[in-house]
């Protein structure tokens, strides 16, 4: 399968397959290169929690803003805790978790609009990043699904969300985009049994494989694919890309192979208004 997010600038990844529906759609992810942090945030570190210089990571937001042509006034942040908790955001809610984290949308892990001219954000260094689009209904979203998002099908939730909004399931496409492989990412009894709970009549060979004993090999995109599908995405809606964000230390940040000491890219996704165009 070919890859769905493709790299345009140093600084960005975009789904080249969406924006060709609406001219207007502004979807992708952030590397982690072409910013001004230093040390273990060099150098486009988007995340205001990880202790770097708050002057460099709003410089590099600008950087962003730039290249996307959408100011960062305009943006929208939460403060991400690894729950379910989804919010409908409006204009309204720009500029919120921009500049500072602490006025981010409080513990928020997915948001979505319908309203355009503004930039849906999220941050990440391993987690997996969701991303949701209705042409049809005018409706982007994202979401942040780490393994305990996951469990609490975060991925469902935001769809069971917009059919309850009357959107028709067969308009709604998804994309999962760069986050850590299974051969990076091992994990314990206690997260595998919580998967297995939510992913109850799925073959565990299609999402883990046992390296040890009670050790297993994680897929967490292939986890949100099969959550995608049991909300009834059909198939030929769901984009998945196969980058790591583990391996590919020369295009990432990874809290994992890092160690924790390292900065956040940032998914991102919005529809430009008239005064954008």
């Amino acid at each position: 399968m070919t890859e769905p997010f493709v790299l345009e600038k140093e600084q960005t990844l975009h789904l080249p397959g969406w924006k060709e529906k609406d001219s207007n759609l502004i979807v992708g992810f952030t590397t982690k290169n072409g910013g001004v942090s230093e040390g273990q945030f060099s150098t486009l570190n988007m995340g205001l929690h990880v202790h770097d210089s708050v002057n460099a990571v709003c410089q590099n937001k600008e950087i962003l803003a730039s290249l996307l042509n959408m100011p960062t006034e305009n943006w929208i942040g939460c403060d991400q805790t690894h729950e379910d908790k989804i919010i409908k955001v409006s204009s309204g809610d720009r500029g919120k978790g921009v500049y500072s984290y602490g006025t981010g949308l409080p513990g928020t892990d997915g948001i979505y609009t319908d309203t355009k001219g503004v930039l849906l954000t999220l941050c990440f260094a391993d987690c997996v990043p969701l991303y949701f689009y209705s042409e049809e209904h005018s409706l982007i979203g994202i979401a942040h699904a780490g393994w305990k998002g996951t469990v609490k099908n975060i991925a469902g939730n935001m769809i069971n969300r917009w059919v309850e909004d009357g959107v028709s399931i067969d308009t709604i496409h998804v994309a999962i985009g760069p986050a850590i492989s299974a051969e990076a990412y091992v994990v314990d009894d206690y997260v595998v049994n919580r998967v297995n709970d939510v992913l109850p009549h799925v073959d565990k060979k299609n999402y883990m494989k046992e390296v040890s004993k009670g050790q297993y090999a994680l897929d967490l995109k292939k986890i949100n694919h099969e959550l995608v599908l049991q909300a009834g995405v059909k198939e030929s809606n769901i984009l998945c890309s196969s980058f790591c964000t583990s391996s590919h230390d020369s295009l990432f940040f990874s809290h994992r192979r890092d160690q924790g000491k390292t900065g956040r890219m940032m998914s991102f996704i919005g529809l430009k208004g008239a005064e954008f165009a």
